[in-house]
């Protein structure tokens, strides 16, 4: 193969038991007697000292002719097997590669002493295998898989450059590093006491009850870990990891499971430590909270599962708005075919669409009133997007589920006429049936050609659909309770929190498929998110729910874009500003200049660029 190309073979799919070996039956080296493509036994012999199956299928990388014959990708009845052309300007070797065949890592991000440094990329691109060699849990192996991985190797690699100090002192265990791990919900799985007693055991720094306060985990410090949600974990894990007294923080997503406000609080505690000297290292695919918070800016592209390229320090604003735009420029490496673009000059008119349902005000408690939601009188239009926005725990879900015919008000009717395809916020599979089969028992339109284009390709589904559905991801999941959503009949789409567990890229193409199916098809959808450019890209107007959480919520009628997310700002002390370039929303800086002005002149996300 040439130097510029990889074969990944991935050993989830590659069933040997399932196929006639069409892949080497027909590669032309092997018609000419090389052995190109052969099982891995016979590659390596029968000691067993390789990954997958000893029948599973070897694509030497020396014999293969490239992504410019690729007949075994075509010919694999599974899609199991990728030859991939690496960027002609990526000349160099592999920082990490996992295996024969298997995902490789080029280049790491340089953590910036007394700096916050972001990462900014796909999923399945090495992000997270990046974080663990920098926090010293990998020892990179230069590409070597077949060999020990050994430092001085890799000090060497490293010589003259921006981590050749970081590494050397790692190596010498002259650093101390905390990580935040990327999956909250496996907490529960190694730790099994109180909340209190897991910071009590890391508070190195002494400041555990100050972040217990301003996180808003007093309420939970009592209870078992394996007691507590999504949120509540992800800010117990940030307080673990930040009580720490460590050189460098390693934060991999801050977000998920947060509201607005909440990924303001830890955010503002990120750049706060960071100001004290400290260095911090953030993985995360929200972009308005790593404009806000990075110094610097690492982008990783590639091809998900088969390499990733971890790319110079750029700066925050150019980097995320080359990734955006598709195009890095230093690289001359396009990303993307189509720049993600939004609306310059707001505020963009609502909808004046005939109403599909008016519904009264509307009430509904818990228990013995631990919580009330009180939800004003008001109307959804047809062919609109509304977009509802509030804190966690404040009845967003709650009126979802009103809606949905889940709950029973206590006072008032709404969306009794209606025909509603839910998807909810908490993806529960437990069905043992495979993804195609699934799909197609919601919908006719399975695999036509609309289908497939509108729903199923923007959704990325067709390296899934063989799976079953208790093997996927979290963030394949999202997209196939997504897709089912959108495959049904409905006089409203209702979408909880569909931004949960993808990456940047895979919510940009969800907000497209949404936003493309109420067009085309004249449809009504209401979305709730905590994603601000998701809420941006999709909603024609807005609906803010308020309140204290856990206790009393209220949801206001809806209103156009500029009332509601000048509402909605106020109540959490931020304002966003629009890119000049892109048209991005942006936050300020809390106390900057034009923080100040739009504060005073009540313009929390509306302002004009004149950066």
């Amino acid at each position: 193969m040439a130097d510029d190309s990889i074969a990944v073979v991935d050993l989830e799919r590659c069933q040997p038991d399932r196929c006639n070996y069409e892949c080497a039956n027909f590669c032309p080296p092997n018609r000419t007697g090389e052995e190109c493509i052969v099982t891995r036994e016979e590659r390596h012999g029968t000691d067993g000292a390789f990954a997958g199956g000893p029948d599973q299928v070897s694509i030497s990388e020396d014999l293969c002719l490239g992504e410019t014959c690729g007949i075994c990708v075509e010919k694999c009845p599974f899609d199991a097997l990728e030859i991939i052309n690496l960027p002609q300007e990526l000349d160099e070797e592999p920082t990490h590669r996992y295996g024969e065949n298997s995902f490789a890592l080029y280049g790491l991000p340089a953590p910036q002493e007394g700096r916050v440094t972001g990462i900014l990329g796909p999923n399945g691109i090495g992000k997270t295998t990046a974080v663990h060699a920098l926090a010293g849990e990998t020892v990179p192996n230069l590409g070597r898989f077949d060999e020990e991985p050994d430092w001085d190797d890799v000090l060497e690699a490293y010589r003259g450059t921006e981590l050749q100090g970081y590494l050397g002192d790692l190596r010498a265990g002259e650093v101390t590093v905390a990580r935040k791990p990327q999956y909250v919900d496996r907490i529960p799985d190694s730790f099994d006491g109180r909340t209190e007693e897991l910071l009590a055991g890391v508070d190195e720094r002494g400041v555990a009850d100050e972040l217990i306060e301003r996180l808003g985990i007093g309420p939970v410090v009592d209870q078992p870990i394996d007691t507590l949600s999504g949120g509540e974990l992800q800010r117990v894990a940030l307080a673990a990891t930040l009580v720490r007294d460590a050189d460098f923080y390693f934060l991999d997503e801050i977000t998920p499971y947060l509201d607005i406000g909440q990924r303001v609080t830890a955010a503002r505690l990120v750049g706060e430590l960071s100001e004290e000297g400290r260095s911090m290292l953030v993985v995360e695919h929200d972009l308005a909270v790593l404009d806000l918070l990075a110094d610097a800016l690492h982008i990783a592209y590639g091809e998900p599962g088969a390499f990733g390229v971890v790319t110079p320090p750029k700066s925050t604003k150019g980097g995320i708005n080359q990734y955006l735009e598709g195009y890095l420029e230093n690289e001359n490496m396009r990303v993307r075919q189509e720049a993600i673009e939004f609306e310059e000059h707001a505020p963009r008119s609502a909808t004046r669409g005939d109403t599909l349902v008016e519904y009264p005000d509307v009430r509904k408690s818990y228990g013995d009133g631990e919580f009330t939601l009180e939800v004003e009188g008001g109307a959804i239009r047809e062919n609109e997007v509304l977009g509802i926005v509030g804190p966690n725990g404040i009845g967003k879900s709650t009126f979802a589920k009103l809606l949905a015919g889940r709950l029973e008000p206590d006072e008032g009717t709404v969306g009794a006429d209606l025909d509603i395809s839910y998807k909810p916020q908490y993806v529960e599979i437990d069905r043992p049936m495979r993804v195609d089969a699934f799909l197609r028992s919601i919908t006719d339109a399975f695999g036509t050609s609309y289908w497939n284009t509108e729903i199923a390709g923007p959704l990325q589904l067709e390296r899934v659909m063989e799976q079953n559905l208790t093997d996927l991801s979290g963030g394949e999941r999202q997209r196939v309770a997504i897709a089912a959503c959108l495959s049904k009949d409905a006089d409203l789409y209702l979408l909880d929190e569909p931004s949960a567990h993808l990456d940047v890229e895979q919510r940009v193409l969800a907000t497209r498929a949404i936003r493309r199916y109420t067009e085309t098809h004249d449809a009504t959808a209401m979305v709730i998110d905590h994603d601000i450019y998701m809420i941006d890209l999709l909603s024609d107007r807005l609906q803010v729910f308020d309140g204290e959480p856990a206790e009393h919520g209220h949801a206001g009628r809806p209103v156009s874009m500029r009332e509601g997310m000048n509402a909605f700002l106020a109540n959490l002390d931020v304002t966003f500003r629009r890119d000049e370039r892109t048209g991005r929303p942006r936050i300020n800086k809390p106390g900057s200049q034009k923080d100040r002005e739009q504060k005073a002149a009540g313009e929390y996300y509306y302002a004009p660029t004149d950066e």
